[in-house]
């Protein structure tokens, strides 16, 4: 089926480009279900399990996922409760710190 896309206008054409990519997820998600599919046939007829070809990736090899709390590196002598790990912005207690002549070992925590 050839489609003219020169004679079809704006609207048409975002319609047909969301068609289109919605089929290809469905394409997508088939050809997936399929290699799965024959992933698990392979495993069972050889009497293995995912976990002993990939081992568990749970655990194996995991990284901190984003929004993790870091232990605080940093204690402001001034204020105990005000702490920083060392990881992204400086803040204002730091810099003035630094500023009044404290070296960074001085405030680690």
């Amino acid at each position: 089926m050839a489609v003219d896309i020169k004679n079809l206008n704006h609207s048409q054409l975002t319609e047909l480009i969301a068609k289109a990519q919605s089929r290809q997820n469905e394409l997508r998600k088939d050809k997936v279900a399929k290699v799965r599919e024959k992933i698990n046939a392979l495993l069972k007829a050889e009497g293995l399990g995912i976990d002993d070809v990939f081992g568990n990736r749970a655990t194996k090899g995991r990284r901190a996922t984003p929004g993790t709390p870091v232990a605080a590196k940093y204690r402001n002598p001034a204020n105990p409760e005000q702490t920083w790990s060392g990881r992204g912005k400086r803040p204002n207690w730091f810099n003035d710190a630094l500023k009044a002549g404290k070296k960074e070992k001085d405030l680690l925590a």
